[in-house]
């Protein structure tokens, strides 16, 4: 349920209010926008008479939300959420590109590629330390020592460093990561989910391969209910039955999640097509229906990468891909 408080309300009415809401066995969820302060009610409110809430002195509306996530809902929340990391920012008005290898392999590697994306104005560097693959077999990423790399090259060029948990033990290790991304495989590990909840940190969660948005936004939930609001959405391409490319991108992800939800949407194209010269369209694309950032994987020699060569750009590549999407951005009222 939500409740629109009247602008004339005092702060002693508001608080006899909220007092009223715990005493009823609910949890308030209080949002201060510019002009309207909305109070979202958390937890069964089924039994709650919605004209004796309605007749209440400060209130000016009531609401039912019928959708089962409630604190990452626009109805609870209508202004949109910008995450803060390192001076840049993610959310409505800009357009954040963060740009990086699929897996740090050594200093010189993830070094390298971070001053050549930051000379092409990405506004973040991501880099796989821990990496889930599909065969046992495969490069599994440097672990914790591939975050000390991401540090290094961090302190080369000053980009707020991305990297991919897998695991709740792993969690001290990422005390110093300054976005934690929650990979699709992991997207419905709840209780991963619910310490992530506890943490300051921001959370970058990914689309599951087989996943419903709304299950997108459930997940987003279990963070943001845990006391963590900077929660970023990242669609990420889903499983169909097309087999021409890695994953097929859900770009109608975009408007729908920014239209339920107040959370910023990044859009990552190097996973969604797994093919290096599709990037570009696709990221292009993403911008064009409302992505507030995207992820784009860039490796200074593909053909010898550890993990996903394929669809990594070059770095020359990935230069060119950001001048193109810098009069697409401002066509979309967007700062890079």
């Amino acid at each position: 349920m939500v409740v629109i408080v009247k602008q004339t309300a005092t702060k002693a009415q508001l608080d006899s209010f909220l007092q009223w809401v715990y005493e009823k066995g609910l949890k308030p969820h209080l949002s201060e926008g510019a002009g309207t302060t909305i109070i979202g009610l958390i937890g069964d409110t089924s039994k709650l008479d919605e004209n004796l809430v309605r007749s209440m002195p400060i209130v000016e509306d009531v609401k039912r939300v019928s959708e089962p996530y409630k604190r990452t809902n626009r109805k609870l929340h209508p202004d949109d959420t910008l995450v803060s990391v390192g001076g840049a920012v993610i959310g409505e008005g800009h357009l954040t590109v963060i740009a990086g290898p699929c897996s740090v392999e050594c200093e010189e590697q993830i070094v390298e590629v971070a001053k050549a994306v930051k000379a092409a104005g990405a506004a973040m560097l991501r880099g796989g330390a821990f990496k889930p693959r599909t065969s046992p077999y495969a490069f599994q990423g440097l672990r914790a020592e591939g975050i000390e790399l991401l540090k290094k090259a961090r302190e080369a060029t000053g980009l707020p460093i991305v990297t991919e948990i897998m695991n709740i033990e792993h969690i001290p290790l990422f005390e110093d990561v300054d976005i934690i991304q929650v990979g699709a495989r992991n997207m419905q590990n709840f209780e991963l989910l619910k310490e992530l909840g506890h943490l300051n940190k921001p959370v970058l969660l990914k689309r599951g391969l087989a996943n419903t948005l709304e299950e997108l936004l459930m997940s987003a939930e279990y963070i943001v209910a845990g006391g963590n609001p900077n929660v970023i959405l990242c669609e990420r391409g889903i499983r169909t039955y097309e087999t021409a490319t890695r994953n097929t991108l859900d770009l109608s992800a975009v408007p729908f999640l920014k239209s339920r939800s107040h959370l910023p949407v990044v859009v990552d194209p190097s996973h969604a097509c797994g093919i290096a010269w599709m990037v570009p369209a696709l990221a292009k694309a993403a911008v064009a229906v409302g992505a507030d950032g995207l992820l784009i994987e860039v490796h200074n020699q593909p053909e010898k990468a550890l993990s996903d060569g394929a669809q990594s750009l070059r770095p020359d590549e990935f230069a060119r891909l950001m001048e193109q999407l810098r009069p697409l951005a401002e066509l979309a009222g967007k700062k890079m």
